[in-house]
């Protein structure tokens, strides 16, 4: 059925296509006759008419398709190439003044078309013009419509070429403004302190991934914004000619423009050597520098040519008591600045600095904010794993959140054979290392859990004299790396393990989240530990491993439901050990308890992996076997009884052989539910009991008994 519903959606698109494809043929047909004789009106106005009808169907189809297919593209140049053909004919002919059009149609499919189907326009066009040429001019030499062709096609060639290069020039300019535009502004943000020394362009795709490039964007732009205001007001107020803030780099060794009001043209922007003229002079003395009666011979480091102003007062922009920066302003006109004048300049630069350390302040509150949602979310992940394969997966993706890694592993301890396992891996080509193992030796790995702290320093891998697992168990080369111990209250129950391609990819900015993301681990590791053990002690049978009672209960009902409902057989053995209280008695409990878990592990041998066996209490185990009939049954319970009674338990005070009886009964014939096969099984182990014990006696032969 699935096959015909395929079938016929194929048909019907190819109905659909074939309807274009058919009205161009038809179209061109008709254009080709008109060559040979011109055809009447009516039939002229219905070639038309049927030609704008597709035309709007195939655009409107192509402008729903998400991505257009080449079949589109052609029917939309085929059906351009029909119109200007037609156009053609009625306008001089093909060597009329219009004749042209053909390589104006020749450029625009060139240009947005794709290759194949531009190919397939370009073939469609040759054919209709020989065709025409051949209905009109009874044209049969193929060498002018050769070369003709071949004109054409260096066209579209060379139309294509030189549009694509063109394009690719604009893409490479722009992307180099772009990239030109975003170091600046990275520059700037460094310079305010916005972003550390390590998220520079070292981290750079980084940054133009995350958050943290578009937050401190919008900071810079929120400084520039609040020094222009304050530069704009200064010099309205003050009567200026310029006004302008030079701010230092990180390292206070040059300084460069940061924003400026002023009505001179020609200004430079640095960067100035921060010791030089008027600048390295405020900086310096910590204080305001005020010059006056300027000579054009004057060099200010800020203006190109002879000096414009006669009069210039610097004040330093200070940040913890150092400076950071200098606001200059200058006046045409020789009149000096006043001591009121100086004041205002002084509450200007505070208003500056004010200005950068709350920008700063809000981005680390904002970063801050951030961190604090991954980890909530890790948290949160992390929270709703309950077993250890979710913890390892929420803990490697909250990870991937919070840094850029290309290799991710967790590995885990174990204190007792003093060994490392590899439990979960992430990244190109390390399938390989999942599951492996190895010995608690120098490795990062062991280090990390022994001393219960991160390393390498500062992130940094040398694989010529570090070793990450062991030296057989080699990672992918890296050359940053990052192992941090999975901590719960000091107890290191494996490590994370993060690798990166570039370098310092595990600086000071990420290292911290990621430590407490590893706590989390730990604390979900430890607590999905607990939930399996309780959930192992709350369905398994403390002596022998077996199910218990209440867990095979649980999976009784569900088997003998399967079995109803698919018609399968099932069949239910109950197995008791024979005189057991009297190997209590006389050889004491801690025997007794060897017995059963003798029988619970013949058991255990014995089942397939779909039957459940448990202890049920006491002596007594039952064992549930899917799509098992009485005859299999039978055979399997006397392989359990011949294998108890071969068994030898060795105790002190000599070896011990017991034997055990086992009742069967087969579902439908037993029962259809559970309750009715457990009392059908139980009835015919006391049969077996009761005949002399050390057998097996299915329900089915109890009941032919009972009916003799």
């Amino acid at each position: 059925m699935e096959a015909l519903v395929r079938a016929s959606i194929a048909l019907r698109r190819a109905a659909r296509r074939g309807v274009a494809t058919a009205t161009i043929f038809i179209l061109a047909s008709v254009l080709v006759a008109d060559a040979a004789a011109p055809i009447g009106g009516p039939l002229l106005v219905a070639s038309g008419l049927a030609w704008a009808s597709v035309l709007g169907w195939c655009g409107l189809r192509r402008l729903r398709m998400k991505e257009a297919d080449s079949w589109s593209d052609f029917e939309l140049g085929a059906l351009c190439v029909v119109m200007t053909y037609g156009i053609l004919s009625r306008a001089g002919g093909l060597a009329g003044p219009f004749s042209p059009a053909i390589y104006v149609l020749v450029a625009v499919v060139a240009t947005f078309a794709r290759p194949l189907p531009a190919t397939l326009v370009l073939a469609t066009l040759v054919l209709l013009e020989g065709a025409i040429r051949y209905a009109s001019l009874a044209e049969r030499a193929l060498a002018p419509l050769l070369v003709h062709a071949a004109f054409l096609a260096i066209f579209a060639v060379l139309n294509l070429v030189f549009l694509r290069a063109e394009i690719a020039r604009i893409r490479v300019r722009a992307r180099t403004r772009l990239e030109a535009e975003l170091a600046r502004m990275r520059d700037a943000a460094r310079s305010y302190r916005l972003l550390g020394p390590s998220e520079g362009p070292s981290v750079r795709a980084l940054a133009r991934t995350g958050d943290d490039e578009r937050l401190a964007r919008s900071s810079v732009e929120e400084i520039h914004q609040a020094v222009l205001f304050a530069l704009d007001l200064l010099r309205q107020s003050l009567g200026l000619h310029t006004a302008l803030l030079v701010w230092q780099n990180e390292a206070g060794t040059h300084a460069r423009i940061s924003e400026l009001s002023t009505a001179a043209d020609d200004l430079a922007e640095g960067p100035f050597l921060s010791g030089d003229g008027i600048i390295g002079a405020v900086l310096v003395r910590r204080a305001s520098v005020v010059l006056e009666g300027l000579k054009p011979s004057y060099k200010l480091p800020y203006y190109n040519g002879r000096c414009p102003v006669r009069t210039v007062c610097g004040v330093p922009v200070m940040e913890h008591e150092k400076p950071r920066g200098v606001l200059l302003v200058d006046r045409i006109e020789e009149r000096p600045f006043s001591s009121v004048d100086e004041q205002t300049l002084v509450f200007a630069a505070r208003y500056i600095a004010r200005a950068i350390e709350n920008e700063r302040v809000f981005v680390q509150l904002e970063r801050a904010k951030v961190e604090q949602g991954k980890l909530y979310r890790a948290a949160e992940a992390l929270g709703a794993a309950l077993t250890e394969a979710d913890v390892l997966d929420a803990g490697v993706k909250s990870a991937r959140e919070m840094a850029l890694f290309d290799f991710a592993a967790v590995t885990l301890f174990d204190p007792a054979a003093k060994a490392h396992e590899i439990r979960a891996v992430s990244g190109e080509s390390c399938e390989a290392l999942l599951g492996a193992h190895f010995p608690h030796n120098a490795s990062l790995c062991s280090m990390v859990v022994q001393n219960r702290h991160a390393l390498p320093y500062k992130g940094e891998f040398d694989p010529a004299h570090q070793v990450l697992f062991a030296k057989r168990l080699s990672a992918p080369p890296m050359p940053s790396v990052l192992v941090l111990p999975l901590l719960v209250h000091e107890r290191a129950l494996g490590t994370l393990v993060l690798g990166a391609k570039r370098k310092c990819a595990f600086g000071d900015a990420v290292r911290p989240t990621l430590e407490v993301l590893a706590r989390h681990m730990a604390v979900s590791l430890a607590n999905a530990r607990m939930v399996k053990k309780l959930e192992e002690l709350a369905t398994t049978d403390g002596l022998t491993g077996l199910l218990n009672k209440r867990a095979l209960l649980d999976i009784a009902s569900d088997k003998v439901a399967a079995a109803v409902r698919f018609g399968r057989h099932l069949s239910v053995l109950v197995v008791d050990i024979d005189f057991f209280k009297k190997v209590n008695d006389v050889h004491g409990h801690d025997v007794g308890d060897l017995v059963i878990r003798g029988l619970g592990e013949i058991l255990r041998r014995a089942k397939r992996t779909t039957d459940g066996v448990a202890r049920f209490g006491g002596e007594e185990f039952v064992v549930i076997c899917e799509e098992t009939d009485a005859k299999g049954a039978m055979l399997l319970a006397e392989r359990v009884r011949k294998e108890v009674e071969a068994k030898v338990f060795a105790t002190q005070s000599g070896p011990l052989k017991v034997t055990c009886s086992v009742g069967v009964a087969t579902f439908p014939e037993a029962g259809r539910d559970w309750e009715v096969l457990f009392k059908g099984a139980d009835a015919a182990l006391y049969a077996s009991k009761r005949g002399g014990r050390n057998r097996s006696t299915a329900w089915a032969t109890l009941r032919k008994t009972s009916a003799a």
